[in-house]
C-alpha cells in the first residue's frame, strides 16, 4: 500500500504507518538538518527537498494515501498565533494542492491543539470545509498520544478524510488503549546520558554507549523556571518540545520547588542533580525504536526533529484503523483504474 509522505521530517508519522503495513514511495522534506536521518532510516523512500510550493503535483507519483503534519508553529498555543496568515500557516494550502491533484483513497494531517482554538476556529473551518470541496468525507479529533502506548502528554488534532465516491463513510478513531505508559517504562533501563560537548556540539554517534544518549547542556532560562518541568518516574513525560533548551528533566532529580505563581526553583544543595533528558530519552519516549538513528552536528537539532514529530505508535494506532477501512476498496479502486496505486 503506496503512500506519498509531506513535510516528513525525521520521519514519526512515516514509521507508524510502515509499521502498520504501509508504504512510503515519495516524501518531501525541505530542512537540510533533517535530510541525513530520513534518508538514512528510510532508504527505500525517494526524498524530495525542494520547497513544497515549488513541487509540482505530476512530479509526485500516484499513491494509495498522503501523510503529513503542515508546520504547526503558527498554530501553537505557545508560539505565535498567527495561524493562516503566517506563511508557515498557509502550507495547508499546499498540502491541500496536492491532495487536490493527486486523489488517493485517504489522506492524513496532524497538527497541534491551537489549531482548533477559539482564535483559529473560523480558518479550521474553512480547512476543513476545502477538504470537503475536494471530494473527502472528513473526521477530525483532540487526541492525547498518552492514550495510545505512548508514554507522553502531547495533545494533536488529526485529520483524516476519504474519498467520497469510493469509501463513503467517516473515519471513527480507534478506542485509548487499557495500557498507561510511564517514563520508567520508556527509559528506565537506559544506561548513563553523556552531556554534549561545548556548545552544545555532539559527541558523536559512537562516543556515546547507545546513539545519540547526550543532553543539553547550559543555564536554564526565566522561562523554563516558570513552570515545573519534571515528572516522576511513574508518570507520563511532559509534551517533547522541539527546543532542547525546554527538554523536560530527567526523573531522577528531586521534585522542582514552587515559589509562586510562574516561579520554580531547584532544590537548594541538589542543583547539579537535574539535567534535561537526553536526545534518545527524548525519541525513546516518542516511541523510536533505538535503530532509528539521528544525525546532527548541534545537538539542538536533534531535538528539534524528535520534537517536531509524531510519536511512532500514535501514528501506528490510526494507521492501523484507517488500515481496516480502506483495505475492501483497495482491489475497488485498482479494477476502477482511479488516480490509486496499490
Amino acid at each position: 500500500m503506496k503512500l506519498i509522505s509531506l513535510f516528513s521530517g525525521c520521519g514519526g508519522l512515516d514509521r507508524g504507518f510502515e509499521n502498520a503495513g504501509f508504504n512510503v514511495v515519495w516524501a518531501n522534506e525541505y530542512d537540510k538538518t533533517i535530510w541525513e536521518t530520513f534518508q538514512k532510516n528510510f532508504p527505500h523512500t525517494y526524498l524530495d527537498t525542494n520547497d513544497i510550493r515549488n513541487v509540482k503535483s505530476d512530479s509526485v507519483p500516484e499513491a494509495l494515501g498522503i501523510i503529513g503534519g503542515p508546520p504547526c508553529q503558527s498554530w501553537s498555543l505557545a508560539g505565535s498565533m498567527r495561524g493562516i496568515d503566517d506563511h508557515r500557516g498557509q502550507l495547508f494550502y499546499e498540502y491541500l494542492r496536492l491532495l487536490k491533484d493527486k486523489k488517493p483513497l485517504f489522506f492524513l494531517a496532524e497538527n497541534v491543539a491551537g489549531l482548533i482554538s477559539s482564535a483559529h476556529r473560523s480558518s479550521f473551518d474553512n480547512i476543513i470545509e476545502s477538504f470537503s470541496e475536494i471530494g473527502y468525507n472528513v473526521s477530525f479529533k483532540l487526541l492525547n498520544a498518552a492514550h495510545y502506548d505512548v508514554p507522553e502528554d502531547r495533545l494533536r488534532v488529526i485529520i483524516v478524510g476519504y474519498r467520497k465516491n469510493v469509501v463513503k463513510k467517516f473515519f471513527e478513531f480507534p478506542e485509548p488503549s487499557n495500557t498507561r505508559l510511564n517514563l520508567h517504562h520508556a527509559i528506565g533501563d537506559l544506561p548513563k546520558a553523556i552531556p554534549a560537548k561545548e556548545k552544545n556540539k555532539t559527541n558523536g554517534l559512537y562516543r556515546t554507549i547507545l546513539p545519540n544518549h547526550e543532553y543539553m547542556i547550559g543555564g536554564f532560562s526565566t522561562m523554563y523556571m516558570s513552570r515545573n518541568r519534571k515528572r516522576n518516574w511513574d508518570q507520563p513525560s511532559f509534551t517533547i518540545q522541539a527546543g532542547g533548551r525546554h527538554a523536560p528533566l530527567h526523573p531522577s532529580g528531586p521534585p522542582m520547588e514552587k515559589l509562586g505563581a510562574d516561579k520554580w526553583i531547584f532544590k537548594k544543595g541538589s542543583e547539579s542533580k537535574y539535567r534535561r533528558l537526553s536526545v534518545r530519552e527524548c525519541a525513546r519516549i516518542q516511541t523510536f525504536p533505538d535503530d532509528h538513528i539521528f544525525y546532527y552536528n548541534d545537538v539542538a537539532d536533534g531535538y528539534k526533529m524528535i520534537g517536531n514529530a509524531v510519536p511512532v505508535k500514535f501514528a501506528e494506532a490510526i494507521a492501523k484503523a484507517i488500515k481496516v477501512d480502506i483495505e475492501p476498496f483497495v482491489a475497488q479502486t485498482s479494477k476502477a483504474k482511479l488516480k490509486v496505486v496499490i
